[in-house]
């Protein structure tokens, strides 16, 4: 197996110290953001043999086994991440498969540049994620029912939202979702600007419930997310409980450290909180507008000590291990590529010692054992 050295990304959203405190470093006084562990080009991990991205161009098969390049080509099809989010980030969605590769092939055949600001799609490929939190974490997540947008709006007493909370209460709940948002995004920005204003106002005075978009006003002050967030579920995941975000359904994290798996993709459309593009039109073609229930994960325990994260999909599976003192190793060996990342304690894995944020790669096939005194999380994929 491969040690990994990984690339933490210092976006302006990112916690200043719990990346640093999970690692037992000193903080540098910048924002860290995300810990990125697998082959994505944008910041592929390192190991010995070199970029765990060339590592598995030489021999996919090797390293990824011939199941998973049957099933998903000759590249790592998950990527893993220490998220840690010290704010709000963008209120953003992600495609299904067939909209990123029409997207996708659309844009390239009106010659955007790959590196545009106004570009939506970098691949053609879905990108469904999963966050585990290791810390207490906030977030938003999928809509709510319209009456009860309608009543949270309401609340807040502003007379510009009165037009929206109208629309929540006279349309079936697919065209009322689509009618409020399209207004919120497509209103005159000074106007929003100070509907945002009044809404933020009243938010800091009410508390409760709308202490979280008050958090969110505080970060972006007259951003038209804001409203658009009071449409969301607000959600908050204890230590070990997940969230599963599929395509179509609107999210944003707010506050806290997670572990965060994907599909290795880089699609996202932005609804707001963000100074980044947002495309309006393609985002309002892509959104499930749908009621949802978060659906908080709990994670599966099975006979042999591993706590399984189902989702329904196979890019990715996570799992994790709390490994009491003096137990028995795990025998961790599959015909499928792995990443284990020690997010507690110390914990032996082969011949290496891992310690909170070390992390490997094993390659398909590869005897693994692990054991000792901590948490480790493993992901890999269905194959």
């Amino acid at each position: 197996m491969d040690r990994l050295t990984n690339t933490v990304r210092p976006y302006a959203w990112g916690s200043a110290t719990a990346i640093p405190q999970l690692l037992g470093t000193e903080p540098t006084g910048e924002p860290q953001a995300e810990m990125w562990m697998g082959a994505h080009p944008g910041a592929p991990s390192r190991t010995a043999r070199g970029p765990l991205s060339e590592v598995i161009d030489a021999n996919p098969a090797a390293e990824l086994g011939p199941r998973a390049v049957e099933k998903f080509g000759p590249r790592l099809p998950f990527l893993l991440k220490l998220l840690a989010a010290g704010a709000p980030l963008s209120l953003q969605v992600h495609p299904n498969l067939q909209q990123a590769k029409e997207g996708f092939a659309a844009e390239e055949a009106k010659g955007v540049p790959i590196t545009a600001s106004d570009r939506n799609y970098k691949d053609a490929n879905h990108k469904p994620e999963l966050i585990c939190a290791l810390t207490p974490f906030d977030g938003l997540c999928g809509f709510r029912a319209p009456e009860d947008a309608a009543k949270l709006l309401d609340g807040l007493g502003v007379d510009s939202l009165k037009p929206y909370v109208d629309l929540l209460r006279a349309h079936p709940e697919e065209a009322a979702l689509r009618e409020v948002l399209t207004a919120v995004l497509s209103a005159d920005r000074d106007e929003m600007a100070r509907t945002v204003t009044d809404a933020t106002a009243a938010a800091q005075r009410l508390g409760g419930a709308y202490e979280p978009y008050a958090g969110i006003a505080h970060h972006y002050p007259g951003d038209p997310g804001v409203i658009a967030a009071m449409l969301l579920n607000h959600v908050r995941l204890l230590p070990g409980e997940a969230l599963f975000l599929g395509a179509g359904v609107p999210h944003a994290y707010l506050d806290g450290l997670g572990v965060e798996i994907m599909a290795n993709s880089d699609n996202v459309l932005r609804c707001g909180l963000t100074p980044k593009h947002v495309d309006v039109p393609e985002l309002l073609r892509v959104v499930r507008f749908e009621a949802t229930d978060p659906g908080v994960l709990r994670p599966e325990a099975s006979p042999d000590g591993e706590e399984v994260y189902d989702t329904p999909i196979d890019e990715f599976r996570l799992s994790r291990f709390v490994l009491p003192e003096g137990g028995a190793a795990h025998d961790l060996t599959a015909a499928t590529p792995q990443i284990l990342l020690c997010t507690a304690g110390t914990v032996q894995a082969g011949d290496l010692t891992l310690a909170p944020g070390e992390s490997v790669f094993v390659p398909a096939g590869e005897k693994t054992e692990v054991s000792g005194d901590g948490t480790i999380f493993r992901a890999t994929v269905v194959a």
